[in-house]
């Protein structure tokens, strides 16, 4: 067992979560697999089971007094602490290393050690996060939220298991070399597709519905927390028999065999689910030769290619952002007939391997849930807010419905000026991310290292500078003035009544949205959907970065009744105001879609008639909503189509001084080219 001391919730402890604790598993058994992806939604145990797994972990030998952790078997020769001739070894234990959200660019790949810069006048490195995880676990929480600039950073450590660093006058590499895992809830928003994809394995966690079961989850945490050594003691034996497999798991896994036959029912179930590259062809063999020697065999079994598959594709079938990971396991089951296989049939030390264990391990390969979103049987999921399918007998829903075509390239929005928002892809941004454009005084952002030289250099005969560093001072500190891109608000204002859908072009108005929704998945902003029909108007998603969510919402919105276009205009004002105290410095972008006609409330265009309830476009009403949206950066969509046209969208953007954009001109030319072709 190693030497460390239980200081987090044992590993053994934890409920249920069989798949998660695999995968784990497999990972630390073989670090190749590539990491680990864990999905599910909050109160679930994701990052106590993560932060468990390091007290599984065996100690390392190191090169003594290096800061990079190198094997004193084999050390690093570009090693900034090298080179390691007869190298002392020392033993420690593998570190869990935490990259939170907010970290900066410095604190993850290391940077000039400023101290030394400025005191002894020399350049010397310090290591960041990606040094101190070499030969350990680099674990990110809430991973989907990691700013750009960072996942581009851990995708090139990722990929060539070296940290490069080349700035300030800074060049320095290094090995990096890490278990790689990231917890996420998906309501937040999705990963990139770059880093989705550098993860070897993917967990869904959910919360059991057992009582019984959550009962126990109960009862232990309380347990742990009234008396934590005392609790991490009674788990002592299970969690020395976990760490002595993974030691023998490892030991074992150079002698397992991936037959000739067990890698064709890799490859042909890979191709089978038309996945990207070949990354996934690895990734599953590196994984079934894991779960071979975690359960001590000498041979790949069609047992353990099945749950490699189950654990190394469902996030690499994804074809479109709004794609729900997931596996058809009937698919599966299918491509393992066409494709079965015994040991017997694969060369092998063994000449022929055991029958897959009857306990499965740490996983039975049975889930509550499929993961391509279909329940027991079959069954249809319930929808957001707990609907399942309509049963026998039940009322047909009188809001007429209608699906959304494939998405295109749509024009780019910005918000004009330079804001100070949240880092992303859309407008032009100050902030701690992109090139730098000059420097500035203050406590926020990196340091300007020769700006604050040059700040300091006039000063050193008055300070009485004597030796080889500068004298400096906290006036003379400059800070980084960065210009790079911020996500912003895109708050999508839709036209869902009658006037919309009796044309028929509410299928291709929802594919708009979709469109600019991919567009805003893509720019990291957060997006919100007002729609309105009938009487009123609702808030059909408040502002969130899980475009994923809009996407569903717009897909069931239903569709019918009159016009009222001042209530969802009234609806987003409030929208606006809301998010404005919530979220000050991100900007909105408000994207109204309709055909401009109100058959209901305040009318846009032209004056009402006598005796009518309903005043015009130059009314007090609509005078209002128009002054909630100066200085907010607006465009409606005209979807107006037809040989006679009111233009009444056009007195609509005028009215909010807005951009006019027709339907037809959404998107690029590329994207209107594939519609054309499509057609």
């Amino acid at each position: 067992m190693p030497s460390h001391r239980f200081a987090a919730y044992p590993f053994s402890a934890v409920v249920g979560m069989a798949d998660l604790k695999l995968a784990l598993l497999l990972n630390a058994v073989s670090p190749a697999v590539g990491g680990v992806l864990v999905r599910g939604e909050k109160g679930t145990a994701k990052s106590t089971v993560v932060r468990a797994l390091a007290a599984l972990l065996p100690d390392l030998p190191v090169v003594e007094g290096c800061r990079f952790s190198c094997d004193p078997a084999a050390p690093d020769p570009e090693c900034p602490d090298g080179p390691h001739a007869a190298p002392a070894a020392a033993v420690r234990p593998a570190r869990l290393v935490e990259l939170p959200v907010g970290a900066s660019e410095d604190r993850l790949t290391g940077s000039l050690d400023l101290e030394r810069a400025l005191t002894e006048g020399v350049r010397a490195y310090e290591p960041g996060l990606l040094a101190a995880a070499h030969r350990g676990v680099l674990y990110v929480d809430e991973v989907n939220l990691l700013h750009d600039h960072l996942v581009d950073l851990l995708l090139d450590a990722a990929a060539m298991g070296r940290a490069f660093v080349e700035r300030e006058g800074v060049s320095v590499r290094h090995a990096a070399r890490f278990l790689l895992v990231g917890t996420m809830n998906p309501e937040e928003g999705e990963l990139r597709p770059q880093l989705l994809d550098r993860f070897g394995l993917t967990v869904e966690a959910a919360a059991t519905r057992d009582p019984a079961e959550r009962a126990d989850v109960v009862r232990r945490r309380l347990a742990y927390e009234a008396d934590p050594e005392g609790f991490a003691l009674s788990y002592l034996e299970q969690e020395t028999a976990l760490s002595a497999r993974i030691t023998a798991a490892r030991a074992l896994l150079p002698e397992v065999v991936l037959g000739d036959a067990a890698l064709g029912a890799i490859t042909a179930i890979c191709a089978g689910f038309d996945v990207d590259g070949l990354r996934a062809d690895l990734v599953t063999a590196r994984t079934a030769l894991a779960l071979a020697a975690w359960h001590g065999r000498l041979d790949v079994t069609e047992e353990d290619v099945r749950q490699a598959v189950r654990l190394a594709l469902p996030h690499r079938r994804r074809r479109d952002p709004f794609d729900a990971p997931g596996l058809d396991e009937q698919r599966l089951d299918e491509l393992l007939e066409e494709n079965s296989f015994t040991p017997d049939d694969d060369p092998g030390p063994s000449g022929g391997g055991a029958p897959p264990q009857a306990d499965g391990g740490e996983s039975d390969g049975q889930d509550s849930q499929e993961s391509d979103g279909r329940g027991p049987e079959g069954q249809a999921p319930q929808d957001a807010e707990g609907q399942g399918g309509r049963g026998e007998g039940a009322p047909t829903p009188v809001p007429q419905q209608s699906s959304a075509g494939r998405p295109f390239r749509p024009r780019l929005f910005t918000v004009d000026g330079v804001g100070e928002g949240a880092p992303g892809r859309r407008s032009k941004a100050r902030g701690t991310t992109g090139r730098v454009t000059g420097a500035a005084t203050g406590t926020q952002g990196p340091v300007h290292l020769t700006a604050t030289l040059r700040a300091a250099a006039p000063h050193q005969k008055a300070r009485g500078r004597s030796g080889p560093g500068l004298v400096v001072s906290g006036q003379d500190v400059r800070r980084a003035v960065r210009e790079g891109r911020e996500g912003n608000l895109v708050l999508f204002v839709v036209d869902a009544s009658g006037s919309m859908a009796a044309r028929k072009r509410m299928s291709e108005v929802k594919t708009a949205v979709l469109s600019l929704l991919l567009d805003a998945y893509q720019r990291r902003d957060k997006v919100g959907l007002v729609t309105f029909r009938g009487t009123g108007a609702e808030l059909a998603l408040p502002p969130t970065s899980s475009v994923e969510a809009g996407a569903r919402r717009l897909e069931r919105m239903p569709t019918g009744g009159r016009t009222p276009l001042a209530a969802g205009l009234h609806r987003a004002a409030r929208v606006l105001r809301t998010e404005a105290l919530r979220d000050p410095s991100r900007r909105p972008l408000v994207v109204v879609v309709t055909d401009g006609r109100a058959t209901h409330g305040p009318v846009v265009g032209s004056p009402a008639k006598p005796g009518s309830s309903r005043a015009d476009h130059r009314g007090p009403d609509l005078l209002t909503v128009a002054s909630a949206f100066a200085g907010v950066r607006t465009v409606v969509v005209d979807c107006e189509s037809g040989p006679v046209r009111l233009g009444l969208a056009s007195d609509l953007a005028m009215a909010l001084g807005a951009e006019l954009v027709p339907l037809a001109g959404l998107g690029s030319l590329a994207g209107v080219v594939r519609e054309m072709r499509a057609a």
